[in-house]
């Protein structure tokens, strides 16, 4: 009987051995690759059961601990009835903004038996029933004079708001990298649709004079200023004579933005702000206060008709 050298027996065994490891990694690969079809599909079935739908209510109460938020919402189509329910909030920085009384615009997302809001727009701020604004100062009310306010305008001529006195001042704010287009640029383009309708009325347009202030002093500069205002007055046939785009100090601007009771701070390098449009009389005083986005061009362009018969 013939000998096997060792050596060949070895070898024989570790080829075997190789050999049903071979097969072992490629039963796995096989495995996984068989797998993957199966991940997709749950990854796919996952997300079809995160449910969207558009929530609007009224802010009941706001608990920074637990994370919720309380809302008295209108019915949501498809989904539920009108009712009063709390939910998780996942916008840190609405904690620190929502009050009571606060009317918003979310996403309700439903996904199995999870759900929260996102994604939170404050529509119309409750007013403070004593009358105080951010910081304790309170708001200007109708008839209150408007004190002089000193700003930079998009050519960087310095401008008081005691000068736009005899005319009747039509003042918003925004800030240009704003990028919700239901906040700043709506109200630009508002302001656009006003400036439109009042060229029809010589009469009235030289009467009024339009005035944007920016709450981002910091990155909108005159020169930045100029360029966004510019898009706005070509859109409307207007120029900077009649609607001036106005910047500032951050005390310069804090102080306007605070008297008129808006808010506004930075987050992740974003501006979260509230809105306000102030329309004041030729005598310096307060016509109107809007808060929010709910305003359209007809009010103000009521407002202007009932102050100038």
């Amino acid at each position: 009987m013939s000998k096997i050298p060792m050596r060949d027996l070895l070898n024989d065994s570790h080829g075997a051995a190789n050999g049903i490891r071979g097969k072992a990694r490629t039963r796995r690969l096989l495995f996984c690759i068989a797998l993957l079809p199966v991940l997709f599909l749950a990854c796919g079935r996952h997300k079809s059961n995160e449910r969207r739908y558009e929530l609007k209510g009224k802010v009941v109460a706001v608990d920074q601990d637990l994370r919720k938020v309380t809302v008295d919402h209108q019915a949501i189509p498809g989904y539920m009835d009108a009712m009063t329910m709390p939910y998780v909030l996942k916008d840190d920085w609405a904690y620190g903004v929502l009050k009571p009384g606060d009317m918003i615009n979310a996403t309700l997302v439903v996904d199995g038996f999870h759900s929260w809001l996102q994604d939170v727009v404050i529509s119309e701020e409750s007013p403070d029933p004593a009358g105080a604004g951010p910081n304790g100062a309170a708001e200007p009310k109708t008839g209150d004079e408007i004190p002089a306010f000193s700003l930079v305008n998009q050519d960087g001529v310095a401008i008081d708001t005691k000068a736009y006195h005899g005319k009747i001042l039509v003042m918003t704010f925004v800030y240009t990298r704003c990028p919700l287009p239901d906040y700043c640029p709506l109200m630009s383009l508002n302001l656009v649709a006003v400036e439109k309708e009042l060229q029809k009325d010589p009469a009235t347009y030289a009467k009024v004079h339009l005035l944007t202030v920016t709450i981002d002093p910091e990155y909108d500069t005159a020169a930045v200023m100029r360029t966004y205002g510019s898009t706005y007055t070509t859109d409307s046939g207007s120029d900077f004579q009649h609607w001036e785009f106005a910047t500032g100090s951050q005390e310069q601007v804090k102080k306007i933005a605070e008297f008129f009771g808006l808010r506004f701070w930075k987050d992740q390098g974003q501006i979260v702000h509230s809105l306000r449009t102030a329309v004041i009389g030729s005598d310096g005083k307060l016509l109107k206060l809007y808060r929010g986005n709910d305003w359209k061009p007809a009010d103000v362009l009521a407002d202007l008709k009932a102050a100038t018969p």
